[in-house]
């Protein structure tokens, strides 16, 4: 009975996303640009050389360097996104199993290896952005898959201090994928004089393209367990391949960026290997700057409810949940489906909704600019907004499930998985409204070394929360991660967006 039901829930969420798609698709093909941004566009392109031919009398650019820098970019970086985020996922589903079930190793022995990861993190995190931006992103990118395919070769040995330095390298390099990663994304945009818009089409996309890489990685690990007889090494060796040619693309299509002082010679960075002085100059910027501390709050709170989720879902649907065996496969896809729509109503709300102003857009491209902070501004004000949003929202889907309660019934357990779906698809609006803020208000000097500095108190919070017990207090997680998340939309509505509004009014004065 719930098998029957998941599997059509499923097939509808796929439908609304193939429906968006198409329609996504028919608005950017009929949208017609404005006269006077038709006639912008055709005087840069008169000015930089770029041909262009007459339509009904009207002079319109075959194409713009502009375009042509974006859709550039964006092939080089999705292609990588989509391959190491398949890696990634083809993990997830089959690190407890492995080590619980295969090598049969206690549950005691399991949590110590968890939380070793996410210590890892936390000590590394702000050493893995100062090292990105003092030696170079591409650089660091390639360190990050050297390591973690270090990582699923030390996974394939069933001794406990092999896997513990697994989970160390682990943690590092999910440091590393969460940070690096964007931050060269963001440098190299800036580099190409592309504006935040086009930023913020890059980052739509590669969460969608993230729900998709994630939906069929669970499907591709399902089939190489089963054709392994059951054994969970396998989806580790494949994921190992995947971090070898991610290796590869990134050494032959990517091109090195720095933040500031990075790149200016060996010996002076090796002088100082872990940068105090740097971490210190980075702390003391977000520290005076409340939007910047609102953004780590936001992050901290968003990531580690996130975290939590992954903990707490399974039992929280089974306690609820009068058939005993939940079709779990069909669940976690409609998960990620959810999540892709998440990302298609980021889309369309920034791409057809809200459009930043022609004026605004030619005078970013045609500026001297040093960062993507004084592109687009206004559209700062919108992902303020659709930050405090998106936290409000994912509050009152965990409130709903907490309301339901603990009693079995079917209602209750449908109610938990569509808010759950609710929830994911927040998760889709997050991660490109928290790129596009910090892509626009961290300097690229610090941009790496920022970012990874915020994943610290996350991983703080999650190891906390692991060390007290999540599973047995699932309720109580439920409801504080409501309540910090209603905190977090809260602060964002009264800080974060006044002070950018203010922002966005003193560059366009």
């Amino acid at each position: 009975m719930d098998s029957n039901f998941y599997q059509f829930q499923l097939g509808l969420l796929a439908v609304v996303c193939v429906a968006l798609l198409a329609f996504e698709r028919y608005l950017k093909t009929k949208k017609n640009p404005p006269e006077n941004f038709k006639d912008s566009l055709v005087e840069e392109n008169l000015e930089v050389g770029a041909s262009v031919l007459q339509t009904n009398g009207a002079a319109v650019p075959t194409t713009t360097p502009r375009a042509s820098a974006l859709n550039t970019l964006m092939r080089k970086y999705l292609l990588v996104y989509a391959i190491v985020m398949g890696a990634d996922w083809l993990q997830g589903p089959y690190v407890y199993s492995l080590y619980r079930e295969q090598y049969d190793f206690p549950e005691r022995l399991v949590a110590v290896l968890f939380v070793t990861g996410f210590i890892s993190a936390g000590i590394f995190a702000p050493l893995v952005g100062v090292w990105a931006d003092t030696y170079g992103r591409k650089r660091i990118c390639l360190l990050f898959c050297i390591l973690y395919a270090t990582t699923c070769g030390l996974l394939l040995f069933p001794f406990f201090p092999v896997l513990l330095l697994a989970r160390v390298f682990g943690g590092i390099s999910t440091s590393i994928l969460f940070s690096a990663f964007e931050s060269w994304l963001v440098s190299s945009s800036s580099n190409a004089a592309l504006t935040s818009e086009d930023l913020s089409t890059i980052m739509g996309r590669a969460t969608l393209v993230n729900g998709f890489v994630a939906t069929a990685a669970g499907i591709f690990s399902n089939q190489l367990v089963e054709w392994n007889s059951g054994g969970f090494r396998s989806p580790f060796v494949a994921s190992g391949c995947l971090l070898l040619l991610a290796w590869v693309v990134i050494s032959g299509s990517w091109s090195e960026n720095y933040g500031g002082g990075g790149g200016t010679g060996g010996a002076l960075i090796s002088a100082d290997v872990f940068q105090i002085r740097r971490l210190g100059a980075a702390w003391r910027i977000v520290a005076t700057d409340p939007i910047l501390l609102v953004l780590g709050l936001t992050q901290t709170i968003f990531e580690g409810s996130m975290y939590l989720f992954v903990f707490i879902w399974v039992p929280t649907l089974q306690e609820s949940s009068i058939d005993p065996s939940l079709p779990l496969g069909y669940i976690f896809s409609a998960f990620m489906v959810s999540m892709m729509l998440g990302s298609l109503l980021y889309t369309y709300i920034t791409a057809h909704w809200f459009r930043p102003s022609p004026v605004l857009q030619k005078h970013a491209r045609s500026s001297s600019v040093t960062s993507l902070a004084t592109q687009g501004d206004s559209s700062l004000s919108l992902h303020a907004q659709l930050s405090s949003l998106v936290c409000a929202a994912a509050a009152v889907t965990f409130a709903a499930c907490v309301s339901v309660g603990k009693g079995k019934s079917t209602q209750g357990e449908h109610l938990k998985f569509w808010a759950f779906c609710l929830f994911e698809a927040c998760v889709g609006m997050y991660y490109p409204v928290q790129g596009m803020l910090r892509g626009s208000l961290i300097a690229n000097e610090h941009r790496a070394t920022l970012s990874a500095l915020f994943r610290v108190p996350l991983n703080v919070f999650v190891v906390v929360s692991l060390l007290t017990g999540v599973s047995s207090a699932r309720e109580a997680v439920l409801t504080t991660c409501a309540v910090v998340l209603a905190i977090s939309s809260l602060t964002t509505a009264f800080i974060v967006i006044p002070r950018v509004d203010a922002l966005v009014q003193s560059r366009t004065a």
